[in-house]
């Protein structure tokens, strides 16, 4: 009987070793698949920095901890784009659009400013002529995003649809606006004066961003969307600053398109400004206003969107090609406030928009846009016939328009987020 118990309990021990080891190899090998996923990752990241991140000529930092890469004009990002293996740089557009330069009175209110806005990097250096300034991606950077894949690209379905919109659609998406807009017709470009500010963000996955919108064909999977203004954007730049950004998507956000000069397409010709780059300075309530001037057009020529900053910087276009709808023209545009509302806790979010304070508040308190023009088919600046407005929470993120003399067809716009009327 002791013999048979004797290898009974040999057995067991056999077969507890067995499971030990097996229990082991599973561990082991689970932290092996760890590894090698982290390890995979990081390869990942490496190859998308170095493709991102052209070798510079030189390198500035800048004082709000950002380095500025002067790389060399032909060797951007853009030219990643199999299309544009042989593309001949455009240097400066064919066409202005009549009439820019009469619609810049700056005598828009008290303490209205007249020291130009710069970014802050300008004070350790400039780029030399030949090359442009890119705000290099760091890793943390890349990490940050839900995947290497997503990283510098919007959400689908951020975009604000004026007229038929289906309420549930708009809630879904958690994306807010408070605009102005045109459409109904075909336009070849879009202006405005636009106040700057340092909304404040309540979670790291929220924006805030005050920019115009160009737009083409329907709001469906095939919408084309050229963009420009401000955003302050922790996800994307780490920090709360107040940063110049652009946009494009061919394809309503899905696969095409992206922030700044993250991805291929928009091609840089300013040695002067950084897209992605901190605004200094910005507004501040009861005290000193600060605006952009920001125009998107089309050059009648040879068909590529530009895009000018202020007077002076004429900073480089989207190649036609990009688009199908926008290679034509754009059938609306749109001006004014988005912001990621991801409810926190329920509620409502408090990330602001604009100058965080609803229109009614007025000059000084209130973030404006100003001095609101359209392009036509003869490249003219128009004022546009019949600004219509749209916000889906008017409690939260309201718009007022306005006309007058100095400033044009104008809006005052945004708000607090979360307060008593929304909860």
């Amino acid at each position: 009987m002791g013999g048979a118990q004797n290898g009974n309990g040999h057995r067991t021990r056999k077969l507890e070793t067995a499971l030990f080891l097996v229990c082991l190899c599973g561990l082991i090998s689970l932290s092996c698949a760890g590894r090698l996923s982290s390890s995979r990752q990081k390869l990942r990241v490496d190859k998308h920095l170095k493709r991102l991140n052209k070798p510079p000529i030189k390198t500035i930092e800048s004082p709000d901890g950002d380095i500025i890469d002067c790389v060399p004009i032909s060797h951007q990002p853009a030219f990643d784009h199999p299309f544009l293996k042989d593309h001949k740089i455009q240097t400066r557009p064919d066409y202005h659009p009549e009439g820019l330069f009469d619609n810049n009175k700056m005598s828009g209110g008290p303490k209205e400013r007249s020291n130009p806005i710069t970014q802050l990097w300008h004070m350790n250096g400039k780029c030399p002529e030949g090359s442009i300034p890119i705000r290099r991606t760091k890793e943390d950077d890349v990490l940050r995003a839900s995947s290497v894949k997503r990283y510098g690209k919007k959400k689908h379905r951020s975009i604000p649809k004026p007229r038929s919109a289906d309420p549930d659609l708009i809630s879904q998406s958690g994306h807010q606006h408070a605009i102005a807009y045109v459409e109904g017709d075909k336009y070849y470009g879009a202006k405005a004066t636009i106040n700057v500010w340092e909304p404040k963000i309540q979670q790291p996955n929220e924006f805030s961003l005050s920019q115009i919108w160009v737009l083409g064909g329907s709001f469906g999977e095939d919408l084309n969307s050229i963009e420009a203004g401000w955003q302050v954007s922790p996800d994307l730049y780490g920090d709360n600053n107040t940063r110049l950004f652009t946009y494009w998507t061919s394809d309503a956000y899905q696969a095409t398109g992206c922030y700044n000069l993250l991805c291929s397409g928009f091609i840089q010709v300013s040695s002067e400004i950084a897209m992605g780059a901190s605004i200094s300075p910005v507004s501040a309530f009861r005290n000193s206003q600060y605006d952009i001037s920001i125009l998107v057009w089309k050059d009648p020529k040879q068909g590529n969107w530009w895009m000018q900053f202020g007077n002076d910087y004429v900073l480089g276009y989207w190649p036609s090609f990009l688009f199908s709808y926008l290679a034509d023209s754009a059938s609306m545009i749109e001006w004014g406030g988005e912001v990621v509302n991801s409810e926190p806790d329920g509620q409502h979010t408090a990330t602001q928009m604009g100058s965080g304070h609803f229109p009614e508040e007025g000059f000084g308190k209130s973030s404006y846009f100003r001095n609101i023009h359209v392009v036509d088919s003869s490249n003219n600046l128009k004022t546009p016939k019949e600004l219509g407005t749209f916000t889906e929470q008017s409690n939260c993120y309201d718009v007022q328009t306005g006309n007058n003399e100095d400033w044009g067809h104008y809006f005052y716009y945004g708000g607090p987020g979360r307060n008593p009327n929304c909860p």
